[in-house]
């Protein structure tokens, strides 16, 4: 969007109804480095009055000479007061002298957007409805409406919609995070795409972005437009672009400040048009919408599914706040399975068993469990003797030879992997992830080298691969409609998820990109990495030491596994 780095100043007249004069526009000198406006106004009892209107921030209200009816919170005496900080009589008087054009009714306000460079949908529903998260409400509310405005546009905000102060129902709080938590993975990333501008500085190219109330550069920028999630990268990347936004404090960053997210580091979906990277995205895209859906009910008959515990025996996965990786998903997977085969027809088998446990659950995990076994034939027993790429090897290796078996008599369509682990992110993050193969990320052939693993007898059916453009392509897109449908039933049961993009196509660790190889290399139809917690996040790890959720989490995957395979 053009002039993402503008603001302006207004100096707001009282309203009409006051029977004052309209308020007379003038350009003034201000002390800001961006293009500005300023109105002036006269104020009811006398004497003038400036308001300014900063891009994406709000109004501030020239304090001197206000009169106590318009001063909420009357204290030091400071130069500008905030919009919020007026009485309800106050934003009244502003916004009638803001907006003179505007008319209020008992049902109803049609607003007249004034300056379409400086006004935002965002911003009506700050100022008319008590907060700018209310902004998809008052989308809802004028279907016809463009979110690029343009002079002259008229917006209606039912009496209902408005805020308490202007005689309606709508409070300053919110009753979720942010209004893009209720949108499909899809919708949720072209929200967020929409609300960057590309543009350039004296370092190059940039999307700028304005901070939102209660967001922060870590959790709001760099996890959310990056593929940035361990803590060392989102922390180093999170003060580059504090650097290169002027910003001196990340603790203390006000709403509306101007971001700039350099191209590089974007993930594919928010790349600049006209980018490879984008092409890609929106091709996944459209096939997700075009394929058809594998439908066979809630019994899941003639589907073939294999479950992925992650790490094991010698490896025990990532640890945090107390907690380790291994025992608890493990016990997860184990619940998911007996889930599986007491409430479905589906045929169910797993890469991964606990020689001392076998597939039975446990509510109390004392200690990490020391052996581990993947069920190749021979057995592998993940104790060290070989390095730990092994043991990731063997389980797509094994998960497709099942698969193999399963083709001569099934619809390979019905084949569902899925991987369950935990992981250890920057601590602002919370819930859910899933991880699908990226189709460009999946090679066209694959064969495992004999140094890179153990002599196993489903070596023959399982370690060579090959996937067409249109395989590839439809594996990322039934992957992600069952991701869907996973966090659907996850947020369902009341389980946090990713509040970002909680549906990934690529990891980005220490520098380097790449598809997970249980699923890079899976030749089910549908294949997903679940990073079921953050354990780095304290509640996250609270919630995986209690059995309970344990148990509510298998039941919701259960439920999402029958939601994505329902007639």
């Amino acid at each position: 969007m053009a002039g993402v780095n503008s603001a302006w100043v207004l100096v707001l007249a009282p309203a009409a109804a006051a029977g004052l004069p309209p308020p007379v526009p003038f350009q003034a000198p201000v002390p800001v480095k961006v293009p500005a406006t300023e109105v002036r106004a006269p104020v009811p009892g006398g004497g003038i009055a400036r308001i300014r209107l900063v891009f994406k921030q709000g109004v501030q209200v020239e304090a001197g000479g206000l009169p106590p009816a318009l001063l909420a919170h009357p204290g030091p005496e400071t130069p500008w007061v905030v919009y919020q900080e007026l009485t309800p009589a106050g934003k009244r008087w502003a916004l009638g002298a803001l907006f003179p054009g505007d008319l209020w009714d008992a049902r109803q306000v049609q607003h007249r957007v004034r300056w379409p460079e400086l006004e935002s949908v965002w911003l009506m529903a700050s100022l008319f409805m008590g907060h700018g998260q209310h902004y998809d409400q008052l989308l809802e509310a004028n279907p016809g409406g463009r979110e690029k405005l343009q002079r002259g546009d008229r917006w209606l905000i039912p009496r209902d919609l408005l805020s308490a102060d202007l005689g309606g129902k709508s409070a300053d709080k919110v009753d979720r995070v942010q209004p893009e938590d209720a949108l499909d993975d899809e919708a949720r990333v072209a929200a967020f795409r929409s609300m960057l501008a590309y543009d350039r500085d004296g370092q190059g190219p940039y999307a700028g972005y304005h901070l939102r109330k209660g967001e922060a550069l870590y959790s709001s920028v760099v996890m959310r437009y990056t593929d940035q999630v361990d803590p060392q990268g989102v922390n180093d990347l999170a003060l580059e672009i504090a650097r290169r936004s002027g910003i001196e404090d990340v603790r203390g960053i006000q709403p509306g400040q101007l971001v700039k997210i350099p191209l590089e580091a974007l993930a594919s979906p928010f790349q600049p048009e006209g980018t490879v990277a984008l092409a890609e995205e929106r091709e996944v895209r459209a096939e997700v919408r075009r394929i058809p859906r594998v439908s066979v009910g809630v019994r899941l008959r003639g589907v073939r599914i294999v479950l992925d515990a992650g790490h094991g025996g010698i490896d025990k996965g990532a640890m945090a706040n107390g907690v380790w990786e291994s025992d608890y998903v493990y016990d997860i997977t184990m619940r998911v399975r007996r889930l599986l085969e007491q409430d479905t027809d589906a045929m169910v088998s797993c890469t991964i068993r606990y020689p001392g446990l076998g597939f039975n659950i446990r509510d109390r995990i004392s200690a990490p469990s020391d052996q581990a076994d993947i069920l190749t034939t021979p057995t592998f027993a993940n104790d060290g003797e070989s390095p730990i790429a092994v043991s990731v090897h063997l389980r797509w290796v094994l998960a497709n030879a099942l698969f193999a078996e399963f083709d001569h008599a099934g619809d390979p369509k019905k084949t569902l992997f899925i991987s369950f682990h935990a992981d250890s992110l920057h601590p602002s993050a919370r819930g859910t992830m899933v991880y699908v193969p990226g189709a460009v990320g999946v090679p066209s052939a694959f064969s495992l080298p004999p140094s890179r693993t153990v002599r196993v007898r489903e070596s023959a059916a399982g370690s060579r691969v090959r996937f067409t453009a249109l395989e590839r392509l439809q594996g990322e897109a039934r992957s992600r409609l069952f991701g869907e449908s996973l966090l659907n039933a996850l947020q369902a049961s009341g389980i946090p998820t990713h509040e970002n993009r909680p549906i990934r196509n690529v990891v980005l660790r220490g520098g380097q990109s790449f598809i997970p190889a249980v699923i890079r290399y899976s030749t089910a139809a549908t294949k997903v990495l679940m990073e079921v917690l953050n354990l780095t996040n304290r509640d996250d790890a609270d919630n995986l030491t209690d059995p309970a959720f344990r148990e509510r989490y298998a039941q919701a995957v259960v439920k999402g596994i029958q939601a994505y395979y329902r007639k």
